[in-house]
């Protein structure tokens, strides 16, 4: 890996978080996007080198992802194992499963509240296409799927979600940028998706949630597509640096 290669974890999102976080982050997104192949065994001491980081806040980056299985914790470092296409969908799966639950829990509820709340996040995320901006495209896209679990109120399908949370997002970046550069015109599909994730909310019609459910989700294999894609180019770039 080039000692040049860039950040790939937007700096912006990272303003609060600890230093371990931090190096979590981008080290989660080098492994995701192919940068740092399975196999690979990282050195505490590099690590902390190539971050300008002690060694303190890289044990802490490789716990938490040693926690998410994608490296296996050796005595000086670790072992990357990477995600395989059967465990992308399988985070899919998690997702389908937390937002068809969720999804009962709102047919009960007043969702009116909700509703306004991700009509602005989808506002935002008309924005952030319109500016070309995958980043916060991506950042508006998880939280408008957040903002439903959340409405719920439910602590442990809260912590599955947390869980899942950053291996999803860094795929979802990953995805997205490829989106942008490949296929643009696809962006307006995506948000028709979430248009009719509001519907389904505000109209409680169940057969509605389903199609929302089912377009969302069919979504997956392209953004398995799309990563692959994102490796290819990522790595490309990564062999003109050196």
């Amino acid at each position: 890996m080039s000692e040049h290669t860039e950040f790939l974890y937007p700096a912006k999102w990272l303003s609060k978080a600890s230093s371990g976080n931090r190096v979590a982050s981008e080290l989660r997104m080098r492994i995701i996007a192919g940068l740092i192949e399975s196999g690979t065994i990282i050195s505490e001491n590099k690590i902390a080198a190539d971050f300008s980081v002690s060694r303190s806040p890289v044990r802490e980056a490789l716990k938490i992802l040693a926690s998410e299985n994608i490296i296996r914790l050796e005595r000086m470092g670790a072992v990357v194992l990477g995600l395989t296409e059967k465990e992308i969908q399988e985070i899919y799966d998690v997702r389908l499963l937390i937002e068809t639950f969720v999804f009962e829990r709102l047919a009960k509820m007043d969702s009116t509240k909700l509703v306004q709340e991700l009509s602005k996040i989808l506002e935002m995320m008309s924005i952030a296409i319109k500016y070309k901006d995958a980043d916060e495209f991506s950042y508006q896209d998880v939280l408008f799927h957040e903002t439903i679990i959340r409405s719920i109120n439910h602590s442990y399908i809260m912590m599955i979600w947390n869980n899942a949370k950053p291996v999803m997002e860094a795929l979802i970046l990953l995805s997205m940028r490829v989106r942008l550069e490949e296929r643009y015109e696809d962006f307006q599909r995506v948000i028709d998706n979430h248009q009719l994730y509001i519907e389904a909310i505000k109209t409680k019609n169940r057969d509605l949630m389903i199609q929302a459910l089912h377009q969302n989700f069919d979504d997956v294999q392209e953004k398995v597509d799309d990563l692959w894609m994102s490796q290819q180019m990522l790595s490309k770039g990564v062999q003109n640096d050196d």
